[in-house]
C-alpha cells in the first residue's frame, strides 16, 4: 500500500485530519500554479529531514527556502560526518556528569543525537575559512547559503561524503541554486566561527558574509517578482521562530512600509509546532492573527497541525510527492 492511501485510509480525525488537509492544500496550490516557501526552524537537518526534502527540491515541490543558520550548516555536517555522530536513545536519562563526558569528547548533543565537533564543524570550518578570505581579499560579499553553495558546487568535500549526496537537501538546493534566507545567522556555529576569524584579523571586513537586513532586501526583491494574483506564494512552516517570522513578515512590509499596492498575501499557510496558545508567543500564535498584521487574508487556507515535525513533515511531503 502507498503511503498516502495508508494515510488517508487511517488519519481521519483531531492533527491526523489536519495534516491529510494542509497536504492536499498544499498540492492544490502547486496545482494551481503557487509557489511554495518551506521554513525550517528546530533540528530538522540534524534529524536528517533532508532525506525527503532534497526529494521535494528535486521534483519541484518547493521554490524557496528560509532556515536558521543551523539548519543550513547541519546538512552539510551529516553530510561529511554521519559516521561519526552518535544516538542516545536514554538521553532523558543523562546525569550532569554523563553531559561532561561528551563535552570532553566533543560531541555536541542535539535532544538523542551528537554532533561529532572535529569531524563535522572544523572540517567545514577548514573549507569555508578560504572562501571566506577570497572573497574578503577581493572586496566581495555573499550571503551565508552562497558561500556553502560555491563549496558545494567546487566538489571539495566530496572525499568526505558519509551519506548518498542525494539526501543532502542542501546539495540539492545548490544544484538550483535555490532561493535561501537565513535571518539570523550570527546565531550559528558557523556564525561564531565568522565572527571569531574576523575578530582574530582572518577575515578584515565584516560584512564580507552579508547580514539578514540584506538578506530581508533579497527577499522583497524575490517576493516582489515571483508572487502574482494568480500564481501566490504558499508559506509551509515547520517550527516557529525566526525562521517562520522573519520571511512571512515582507509582505507587510512591502505594504505599510513601502506603500506598494498590488503585492499579494501569502497564497497558502501551514504549520507544524507543537508550541501550544501562550501569551506572546509567535509559534503558538492561531494563523488568524496573522491577519491583524497583514500577511495572510480571510480566504487565505489556513492549516496548524500541532505535534511532532519529525512525524508530520515526512508524511505531509510523501503525499505532495505523491509515494
Amino acid at each position: 500500500m502507498k503511503v498516502t492511501q495508508f494515510l488517508k485510509d487511517h488519519y481521519k480525525h483531531f492533527n491526523a485530519a489536519a495534516l491529510i488537509d494542509a497536504a492536499e492544500g498544499y498540492k492544490a496550490h502547486l496545482n494551481n500554479g503557487g509557489k511554495m516557501m518551506i521554513t525550517l526552524a528546530g533540528a530538522m537537518s540534524t534529524a536528517e529531514l533532508g532525506i525527503i526534502l532534497a526529494e521535494m527540491i528535486r521534483e519541484d515541490k518547493v521554490q524557496a527556502i528560509t532556515c536558521t543558520g543551523a539548519n543550513l550548516e547541519e546538512d552539510i555536517f551529516n553530510l561529511v560526518a554521519h559516521d561519526f555522530y552518535e544516538r542516545i536513545p536514554n538521553y532523558r536519562d543523562l546525569t550532569p556528569q554523563d553531559e561532561v563526558a561528551l563535552l570532553n569528547r566533543h560531541m555536541n548533543r542535539v535532544t538523542d543525537t551528537c554532533i561529532p565537533e572535529e569531524e563535522a564543524m572544523r572540517r567545514l570550518e577548514h573549507s569555508v575559512l578560504k572562501y571566506w578570505q577570497k572573497a574578503d581579499q577581493a572586496g566581495e560579499a555573499y550571503f551565508p547559503h552562497q558561500f556553502f553553495y560555491q563549496i558545494l558546487l567546487s566538489g571539495e568535500l566530496e572525499q568526505y561524503y558519509q551519506i548518498d549526496p542525494k539526501n543532502s537537501w542542501m546539495l540539492e538546493a545548490a544544484k538550483k541554486n535555490l532561493p535561501i534566507f537565513v535571518p539570523g545567522w550570527e546565531d550559528s556555529t558557523l556564525g561564531n566561527i565568522f565572527t571569531g576569524h574576523v575578530i582574530s584579523g582572518d577575515v578584515k571586513n565584516v560584512h564580507t558574509v552579508k547580514t539578514g537586513i540584506q538578506y530581508m532586501m533579497e527577499l522583497a526583491s524575490w517576493y516582489t517578482e515571483t508572487a502574482k494574483e494568480d500564481s501566490t506564494i504558499g508559506f509551509f512552516q515547520i517550527g516557529g521562530g525566526i525562521a517562520g517570522d522573519f520571511p512571512i513578515c515582507v509582505v507587510p512590509m512591502l505594504h505599510q512600509d513601502l506603500q506598494r499596492t498590488g503585492v499579494p498575501l501569502w497564497g497558502y499557510f501551514a504549520q507544524i509546532s507543537d508550541s501550544t496558545t501562550s501569551y506572546g508567543s509567535y509559534s503558538g500564535a492561531v494563523p488568524n492573527e496573522k491577519i491583524t498584521w497583514g500577511k495572510l487574508g480571510i480566504d487565505t487556507p489556513k492549516f496548524v497541525i500541532e505535534s511532532d515535525a519529525t512525524i508530520v513533515a515526512p508524511l505531509i511531503f510523501a503525499i505532495v510527492l505523491d509515494k
